[in-house]
């Protein structure tokens, strides 16, 4: 039953990284390249529908956590609770930011509101990309000091960075040169995700700037990601270990260099979606990827102290994981049918649609 709630809440968590990942993503193609006013209205119309029904997937997602993990509910929201609460408040800058903008005609407010919104969607974009990698990199459990846990074996605190600015030394922070390097990765995949979805939902006068937009970024992304993997080597000594013992496992790095390389024809695509579909894909299959790569370990300790949290410890009794299938049952239903709903009622283009208009 742990693994069926392990997929169920990585799953979950990739739903709401393509999702809400390309509302980000519009953020900051908001604030860089939306200099007139009509380029702003696409971008809001494209994300205005949506943006609220995809944080759904995050909530749901920490349900899943609390009550099929605990223990790895505790110790992450305790260890993490600074960038938690840094996340919590540019959720809610990016929210008032849409919604506030269009209720005052005064040019001053209107900036203002543009600055929020695309200011705190760069900043989430980055602060998801260093959180993905302060969990491959793992995370002092038990605060070891000079060889002597000095907290129960799951607990953890991690300052917003260290003196360093290593990920390798004994008292790690959020931000080091690992985590900031993948989440600059995060902003760069997710301004193109975002540039994408603008030009699958809109006819807008900035999408021929976007997909040069795209192209170029997309060279970016690509030097990112192998100066990424070669890192890893310093953080990891085996990071490809599991693939090798379950060679399957290779379809997910397959699906995210298929994304990664099918965008650089972006220019060239004739339906619209389509560049959408290969950044889902290289975001879906680099998370996939990563998850893979670090299993059964959910959160891995950088001590020889205390032992790594793994799915199986860190998982509920057996007893509880089994009555709430039936109820994940119920709620994935009704879940899929809300969003099947509310994408056929908005399917097509959104130009008209006129979001946050007052």
């Amino acid at each position: 039953m742990e693994l069926f709630w392990y997929i169920v809440l990585m799953t979950m968590l990739a739903v709401y990284v393509i999702l809400d990942g390309y509302d980000f993503g519009a953020g900051i193609i908001h604030l860089f390249f939306a200099k007139e006013e009509k380029d702003k209205k696409a971008i809001t119309n494209a994300i205005g529908p949506f943006w609220d029904a995809n944080e759904v997937w995050l909530i749901a997602a920490g349900g899943v956590l609390f009550f099929a993990f605990p223990t790895l509910y505790a110790s992450s929201f305790s260890g993490f609770y600074l960038p938690l609460i840094m996340i919590l408040w540019l959720l809610i800058f990016r929210a008032i930011g849409l919604e506030l903008r269009g209720q005052i005609h005064n040019r001053i407010w209107e900036i203002i509101w543009d600055k929020a919104f695309g200011i705190a969607s760069f900043l989430l974009a980055l602060f998801f990309g260093v959180a993905l990698g302060n969990v491959v990199r793992g995370v002092n459990l038990g605060n070891v000091v000079n060889g002597v846990s000095t907290q129960e074996a799951h607990y953890f605190f991690l300052p917003l960075w260290n003196p360093t600015f290593s990920p390798q030394a004994e008292q790690l922070g959020i931000l080091d040169w690992f985590t900031v390097l993948l989440g600059i990765v995060g902003v760069v995949a997710l301004t193109i995700h975002g540039a994408n979805w603008i030009i699958f939902k809109t006819n807008a006068d900035i999408n021929e700037k976007l997909k040069r937009v795209v192209f170029n970024l997309n060279f970016v992304l690509l030097a990112l990601v192998i100066v990424s993997l070669l890192i890893w080597h310093v953080i990891e000594p085996q990071p490809f270990h599991n693939f090798f013992k379950y060679p399957w496992l290779w379809i997910f790095p397959v699906i995210t260099f298929t994304g990664l390389f099918g965008l650089f024809k972006v220019k060239s695509f004739k339906q619209h979606g389509k560049g959408f579909l290969f950044s889902s894909l290289f975001l879906g299959g680099g998370l996939a990827s990563t998850v893979a790569s670090i299993f059964p370990k959910v959160l891995p300790s950088t001590n020889s102290v205390n032992p790594d949290l793994t799915l199986y410890n860190v998982a509920a009794h057996e007893y509880g994981l089994s009555v709430g299938v039936y109820w994940f049952i119920i709620a994935i239903i009704l879940v899929i049918t809300y969003f099947t709903i509310q994408y056929r009622v908005f399917k097509g283009k959104m130009d008209d649609v006129g979001y946050g208009e007052h």
